[in-house]
């Protein structure tokens, strides 16, 4: 019997919160359904000759506007794809209270397969194909970067789209995750991984959770194996490893996966991959026989930041792991699911934990709107501020303190230091709605069910503060 596929999965979760739930059938399948889905086909100069590419871009809610989601090139895009993927935006924006509906976008292409000229092409096509049809805009339609994009990619949509709307004077919160020389903000390109960290960080805290699953409460010293080197997956375990003190033991790449019991330099593995293309070589680890071998080690976390259906039916009873952070869009099926959780594997779920992306999109996308860099109006005021205070304690207590000392309680907040603290507040409070839900209510019997109750709850109110399901 085939698995069902990504949108079939997600399309399940969501019917077994609603289950759960106490709002209106007729509002329940308004929340589901996708409400537009724009799918085109292009011609694009490649090489001496031209290939027509398949693009997608769908809009799964409208009960807010803009409506938010990253655009990903990969050869395995289709639309069943991108609006599973655009309906979890929704939820997510409404778990981690970001006022956006949801949206995906999607090019069918392997970008390893194509010149910079070339991409270049597709991205402004793909651009003045969306702004046709009236799929962009800072208030209408925002895209990010996601799988095969990143900073580079959303400079080609900035400059495609101010270029066909002179003159916009908020052209610039068109598309966010963008070059911080372009109008960008600092810290969006660890903050998908950073929240992973974040949220993981959270739900170790509770002492009565981790006993539950056998493990003591905190991040110190706990053995991670890491699926996917991407911009999210060298984030998360970089961060875990460097400010969380936990221990990579296994990571997996297209190119195969290595384990050590002692632990992995992730910061190191990094470099060597950058330099040699794989991390195969990489000294003193142990070679698996397959790229999925490291989903089996035995680990107190297992972090999948690859790709979706990573972990199912088929495979779900090999895990070892005693928490799963689902850093990746649905990585694990739900058959899969039903499995883990039977072995007493506690999940964090996607939509919540790899929301720092469109939670730190947001805040650019604030940005952008005021015109003005986070922290230039106050920085300086708290750093006065903070001295004055130092110099009073130090004179009522006729003591000293280093000049490095001084700086370090003075120095008022940059931008990425306000743009990580909003982010970490984000998650916890995210968290513990999550956490709050799944203890409150004795039939939800994980977070994942817990995450999408608390979301359709916002959605419902939102539609019925509109007047629409009075």
């Amino acid at each position: 019997m085939s698995q069902p596929n990504f949108y079939e999965s997600v399309s399940a979760s969501i019917s077994k919160a609603a289950s759960l739930s106490d709002i209106p059938k007729g509002l329940l399948s308004q929340i589901k359904v996708t409400n537009a889905i724009y799918k085109m086909s292009f011609p694009v100069k490649v090489g001496k000759g031209y290939e027509v590419i398949t693009a997608y871009r769908a809009q799964h809610s409208h009960h807010r506007l803009p409506t938010k989601g990253g655009i990903r090139f990969s050869p395995h895009v289709h639309q069943d794809e991108v609006m599973a993927l655009a309906s979890l935006m929704t939820f997510k924006c409404a778990l981690v209270d970001v006022p956006f509906g949801g949206a995906k976008g999607g090019i069918r292409i392997n970008p390893k397969n194509y010149t910079e000229k070339e991409l270049e092409r597709i991205t402004r096509r793909y651009t003045a194909e969306l702004i046709r049809k009236n799929f962009i805009g800072p208030g209408i339609d925002v895209p990010a970067p996601d799988m095969g994009t990143g900073p580079r990619e959303m400079a080609w949509i900035l400059d495609t789209y101010t270029s066909m709307n002179h003159g916009e004077i908020d052209a610039t919160a068109c598309v966010t995750g963008k070059p911080v020389t372009q109008y960008g903000i600092n810290g969006r390109n660890e903050a998908t991984g950073r929240g992973v960290y974040y949220g993981l960080r959270e739900a170790l805290s509770y002492e009565d959770d981790m006993k539950a699953i056998g493990l003591t409460p905190g991040m110190e010293g706990k053995t991670i194996a890491l699926q996917g080197l991407g911009n999210v997956g060298s984030f998360a375990g970089s961060i875990c490893q460097n400010e969380g003190g936990a221990k990579i033991v296994a990571v997996a790449e297209y190119e195969g996966s290595i384990y050590n019991p002692d632990g992995i330099d992730i910061d190191k593995l990094l470099k060597h991959r950058k330099a040699k293309g794989t991390i195969m070589t990489f000294p003193g680890v142990k070679k698996l026989k397959k790229n999925d071998d490291a989903l089996y080690v035995d680990c107190d976390i297992l972090i999948p930041a690859a790709l979706e259906s990573v972990i199912h039916k088929g495979n779900a009873n090999k895990i070892k792991a005693k928490m799963i952070g689902e850093a990746a869009n649905g990585p694990v099926t739900f058959e899969g699911e039903k499995i883990l959780l039977k072995k007493g594997v506690m999940i964090i779920p996607d939509f919540f934990l790899n929301a720092g992306g469109v939670t730190v999109s947001y805040f650019e996308w604030l940005k952008n709107l005021s015109h003005l860099r986070f922290g230039r109006m106050e920085k300086r005021f708290d750093t006065r501020a903070y001295d004055k205070l130092v110099d009073f304690v130090l004179k009522a207590t006729g003591g000293t303190i280093s000049k490095r000392e001084r700086e370090f309680l003075t120095k008022g907040a940059d931008e990425i230091d306000l743009v990580r603290s909003g982010l970490e507040e984000t998650m916890i409070s995210a968290y513990k709605d999550i956490r709050s839900m799944w203890k409150r209510r004795s039939k939800v019997e994980d977070l994942r069910t817990a995450a999408f109750l608390v979301s359709l709850n916002k959605i419902a109110n939102d539609y019925i503060s509109m007047g629409i399901f009075p």
